[in-house]
Protein backbone atom coordinates (compact mmCIF):
# COMPACT_ATOMS: atom_id res chain seq x y z
CA UNK A 1 0.00 0.00 0.00
CA UNK A 2 1.34 3.36 -0.85
CA UNK A 3 1.25 6.14 1.44
CA UNK A 4 -0.24 9.59 0.27
CA UNK A 5 2.40 13.01 0.30
CA UNK A 6 -0.03 14.51 2.14
CA UNK A 7 -0.64 12.14 5.18
CA UNK A 8 3.81 11.99 5.15
CA UNK A 9 3.07 15.44 5.14
CA UNK A 10 0.74 15.87 8.44
CA UNK A 11 2.52 13.65 9.88
CA UNK A 12 5.60 14.67 10.44
CA UNK A 13 4.12 18.25 11.13
CA UNK A 14 2.41 16.69 13.84
CA UNK A 15 5.73 14.88 14.78
CA UNK A 16 7.62 17.96 14.63
CA UNK A 17 4.97 20.26 16.86
CA UNK A 18 4.91 17.53 19.55
CA UNK A 19 8.55 17.47 19.79
CA UNK A 20 9.15 21.48 19.28
CA UNK A 21 6.41 22.16 22.58
CA UNK A 22 8.12 20.38 24.84
CA UNK A 23 7.68 21.92 28.37
CA UNK A 24 10.92 20.77 29.43
CA UNK A 25 12.65 22.61 26.28
CA UNK A 26 10.74 25.88 27.12
CA UNK A 27 11.79 25.58 30.46
CA UNK A 28 15.37 25.79 29.56
CA UNK A 29 14.58 28.66 27.29
CA UNK A 30 13.79 30.66 30.35
CA UNK A 31 17.09 29.89 31.93
CA UNK A 32 19.11 30.29 28.90
CA UNK A 33 17.28 33.45 28.19
CA UNK A 34 17.79 34.63 31.84
CA UNK A 35 21.71 34.00 31.62
CA UNK A 36 22.11 35.54 28.24
CA UNK A 37 20.95 38.54 30.31
CA UNK A 38 22.81 37.94 33.16
CA UNK A 39 26.02 38.11 30.89
CA UNK A 40 25.12 41.57 29.27
CA UNK A 41 27.89 44.02 30.05
CA UNK A 42 26.77 46.65 32.31
CA UNK A 43 28.30 49.83 33.75
CA UNK A 44 27.65 49.71 37.73
CA UNK A 45 29.37 52.21 40.29
CA UNK A 46 30.12 51.27 43.77
CA UNK A 47 27.74 54.34 44.77
CA UNK A 48 25.07 52.66 42.48
CA UNK A 49 25.78 49.10 44.17
CA UNK A 50 25.53 50.61 47.20
CA UNK A 51 22.65 52.76 46.34
CA UNK A 52 20.88 49.63 45.81
CA UNK A 53 21.76 47.65 48.36
CA UNK A 54 20.32 50.54 50.78
CA UNK A 55 17.55 50.33 49.12
CA UNK A 56 16.79 46.51 48.67
CA UNK A 57 17.90 45.75 52.17
CA UNK A 58 15.45 48.77 53.93
CA UNK A 59 12.82 47.22 51.76
CA UNK A 60 13.27 43.58 53.14
CA UNK A 61 14.07 44.25 56.37
CA UNK A 62 10.33 46.34 56.44
CA UNK A 63 8.99 43.50 55.16
CA UNK A 64 10.70 41.00 57.47
CA UNK A 65 9.87 42.96 60.76
CA UNK A 66 5.97 43.21 59.43
CA UNK A 67 5.90 39.34 58.83
CA UNK A 68 8.01 38.51 62.10
CA UNK A 69 5.56 41.26 64.47
CA UNK A 70 2.32 39.00 62.62
CA UNK A 71 3.99 35.82 63.64
CA UNK A 72 4.62 36.41 67.04
CA UNK A 73 0.90 38.13 67.66
CA UNK A 74 -0.10 34.99 66.73
CA UNK A 75 2.11 32.61 68.42
CA UNK A 76 3.03 31.17 71.63
CA UNK A 77 5.89 29.56 70.60
CA UNK A 78 9.00 32.75 69.52
CA UNK A 79 11.89 30.16 68.62
CA UNK A 80 10.42 29.57 65.00
CA UNK A 81 10.60 33.85 64.82
CA UNK A 82 13.53 34.50 66.15
CA UNK A 83 15.80 31.98 63.95
CA UNK A 84 13.33 33.36 60.81
CA UNK A 85 11.90 29.92 60.31
CA UNK A 86 8.36 30.65 60.50
CA UNK A 87 8.94 33.44 57.95
CA UNK A 88 8.45 31.88 54.97
CA UNK A 89 7.51 35.44 52.39
CA UNK A 90 11.04 36.61 54.27
CA UNK A 91 12.95 33.24 53.44
CA UNK A 92 11.62 33.35 49.56
CA UNK A 93 12.36 36.96 49.01
CA UNK A 94 15.76 35.65 50.49
CA UNK A 95 16.23 33.14 47.65
CA UNK A 96 14.74 35.18 45.14
CA UNK A 97 17.85 38.07 45.67
CA UNK A 98 20.77 35.20 46.30
CA UNK A 99 21.09 36.43 50.18
CA UNK A 100 21.02 35.15 53.76
CA UNK A 101 19.25 36.79 55.93
CA UNK A 102 19.36 36.31 59.76
CA UNK A 103 18.54 37.78 63.01
CA UNK A 104 21.97 39.12 65.63
CA UNK A 105 22.12 39.56 68.98
CA UNK A 106 25.00 41.09 71.22
CA UNK A 107 26.24 37.34 72.16
CA UNK A 108 27.26 37.39 68.24
CA UNK A 109 30.45 40.02 69.20
CA UNK A 110 32.42 36.86 69.55
CA UNK A 111 30.55 35.07 66.75
CA UNK A 112 33.50 33.92 65.05
CA UNK A 113 31.49 33.08 61.63
CA UNK A 114 31.53 37.06 61.03
CA UNK A 115 33.83 39.20 59.63
CA UNK A 116 35.97 41.15 62.17
CA UNK A 117 33.98 44.59 60.56
CA UNK A 118 30.94 42.92 60.94
CA UNK A 119 31.70 41.91 64.75
CA UNK A 120 32.88 45.91 65.60
CA UNK A 121 29.71 47.16 63.74
CA UNK A 122 27.67 45.28 65.95
CA UNK A 123 29.57 45.86 68.82
CA UNK A 124 28.94 49.45 68.68
CA UNK A 125 25.16 49.03 68.13
CA UNK A 126 25.27 47.13 71.42
CA UNK A 127 27.02 49.97 72.74
CA UNK A 128 24.45 52.34 71.22
CA UNK A 129 21.60 50.29 72.81
CA UNK A 130 23.34 49.77 76.35
CA UNK A 131 23.85 53.44 76.44
CA UNK A 132 20.16 54.81 74.56
CA UNK A 133 21.70 56.20 71.71
CA UNK A 134 19.71 56.26 68.63
CA UNK A 135 20.76 53.26 66.03
CA UNK A 136 21.18 53.75 62.06
CA UNK A 137 21.06 51.38 59.04
CA UNK A 138 24.42 50.58 57.59
CA UNK A 139 26.16 48.67 54.89
CA UNK A 140 30.01 47.15 54.92
CA UNK A 141 31.82 45.81 52.18
CA UNK A 142 33.58 42.30 52.96
CA UNK A 143 36.47 41.77 50.61
CA UNK A 144 35.14 42.59 47.69
CA UNK A 145 32.43 40.10 47.22
CA UNK A 146 29.82 40.68 49.69
CA UNK A 147 27.84 43.85 50.94
CA UNK A 148 25.84 43.16 54.48
CA UNK A 149 23.24 45.33 55.23
CA UNK A 150 22.96 45.86 58.55
CA UNK A 151 19.10 47.58 61.07
CA UNK A 152 18.58 47.51 64.36
CA UNK A 153 15.20 46.44 65.44
CA UNK A 154 13.64 48.89 68.38
CA UNK A 155 14.21 47.71 72.17
CA UNK A 156 10.73 48.33 72.84
CA UNK A 157 9.67 46.14 69.57
CA UNK A 158 8.01 42.51 71.05
CA UNK A 159 10.82 40.64 68.34
CA UNK A 160 13.66 42.07 70.52
CA UNK A 161 11.53 41.34 73.46
CA UNK A 162 10.85 38.28 72.54
CA UNK A 163 13.98 36.99 71.20
CA UNK A 164 16.35 38.70 73.31
CA UNK A 165 15.20 40.26 76.07
CA UNK A 166 16.12 37.88 78.60
CA UNK A 167 19.90 39.11 77.50
CA UNK A 168 21.65 41.62 79.62
CA UNK A 169 21.46 43.92 76.64
CA UNK A 170 18.22 43.34 75.04
CA UNK A 171 19.51 43.78 70.61
CA UNK A 172 18.09 42.63 68.03
CA UNK A 173 19.99 43.35 64.51
CA UNK A 174 19.02 42.42 60.56
CA UNK A 175 21.94 41.07 59.03
CA UNK A 176 20.95 41.11 55.01
CA UNK A 177 24.74 39.56 53.33
CA UNK A 178 24.35 40.12 49.26
CA UNK A 179 26.91 38.71 47.17
CA UNK A 180 28.05 41.39 45.02
CA UNK A 181 27.99 38.86 41.74
CA UNK A 182 23.43 39.11 42.97
CA UNK A 183 23.75 43.04 43.29
CA UNK A 184 25.18 43.37 39.83
CA UNK A 185 22.81 40.45 38.37
CA UNK A 186 19.28 41.74 40.21
CA UNK A 187 20.67 45.60 38.89
CA UNK A 188 18.50 47.03 36.25
CA UNK A 189 20.43 47.54 32.78
CA UNK A 190 17.84 50.02 31.29
CA UNK A 191 17.75 52.00 34.33
CA UNK A 192 21.39 52.77 34.04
Amino acid sequence: MRKSPLLSSVLLFLLSSVISCNPERLQHSDKLKQQMADMKIKRVTDADLSEAVNSWGEQLVTIAQQEASAKLASTTDPAGVCNLRDLPKTQALAKRYGMTISLLSAADVQNPALSKKEREVLDAYAYNAENKLAQTSNIQRIADTLFVYNAAVPATNALCQQCFGKQKQPLAVWRLAFPKREVIRHFNAKKL
